[in-house]
């Protein structure tokens, strides 16, 4: 498993690592699994693509409904069928909670119907982040007491869970970590701090030399999608509002990229989390 937070380099690392082991890569960057954000979620390049086999990449479309359990599913259902041809399979990311459902498995949750999925969506984009916590609040004040308040798509699953199911989602969650029958070797890449926001900033306005803008403009019309509702695109959006000059959008995209870059790395260096550091230069 090689994770990391963005810009550190885990494409390059993850392909020669395969290579050498003569494997494939498994992407676990829930961004990455969307065809239309090829730009935008610095998805491999073709090229890349085909130095070595890869999959979860590219596989779905911004209109399909994805989540966490159907990614773990969906990898276990893989990796029999991988592990028949070689003896060591790659997976990269750094989408942490997408990485811990393959290596230790989540708690076993419905997925939302569309109409409980709409409603919870609906209200986030048109009243905000505050209502969200009003309904989770009132629905399960537990679980509101110890989650994380600003990160909205916890709160949403946790609302969307509690509300199809006619009970708190905290009482849903054993937290129970699961044995696999594989052996994980987890590395998270790592770079001095300036050094990686250096490598943020110069990669956003390479990614917009590459045509961001032009692949943000085709998606604007989609922007309700959960799919698009990540950092890079909503600033462009913003910039297409004219709520933002394009020179102050590119400007955010880095400042919020930088941003979730440390909420990785706090999650890669968590308490429990088996993660070996390697820095690189």
């Amino acid at each position: 498993m090689i994770a990391g937070p963005t810009a550190v380099g885990k494409t390059q690392f993850a392909i020669s690592t395969a290579k050498e082991c003569e494997s494939v890569v498994i992407s676990a960057d829930s961004r990455q699994f969307y065809r239309e954000m090829k730009i935008g979620t610095a998805a491999p390049t073709e090229e890349e693509l085909a130095q070595v086999p890869h999959y979860f990449v590219g596989h779905l479309s911004i209109h399909d409904y994805y989540s966490v359990s159907r990614f773990e599913q969906d990898v276990l259902a893989l990796l029999p069928q991988l592990f028949a041809k070689q003896p060591a399979v790659v997976m990269t990311g750094g989408s942490g909670l997408y990485i811990d459902a393959v290596c230790q498995g989540i708690d076993d949750l419905p997925d939302p119907e569309a109409q409980v999925r709409n409603y919870v969506h609906d209200l986030f984009q048109n009243e905000g982040i505050e209502a969200l916590r009003a309904q989770l609040r009132r629905l399960d004040p537990a679980y509101y007491d110890r989650c994380n308040l600003a990160d909205h798509k916890r709160m949403m699953r946790a609302v969307e869970v509690s509300l199809q199911m006619g009970q708190p989602y905290s009482d849903f969650l054993k937290n129970n970590r699961t044995q696999r029958d594989f052996d994980i070797v987890k590395v998270c890449l790592t770079r001095p701090r300036e050094e990686l926001f250096d490598r943020i900033n110069k990669r956003t306005r390479l990614m917009m030399g590459q045509g961001w803008l032009e692949e943000a403009k085709a998606l604007y019309p989609f922007r309700h999608l959960n799919s698009l509702n990540t950092v890079g695109y909503k600033e462009l959006f913003d910039y297409f509002d004219g709520r933002l000059t394009l020179e102050q959008a590119i400007t955010d995209i880095q400042t919020h990229a930088r941003r979730y870059a440390k909420r990785q790395m706090t999650w890669f260096k968590r308490d429990g989390s088996g993660y070996e550091m390697l820095e690189l230069s």
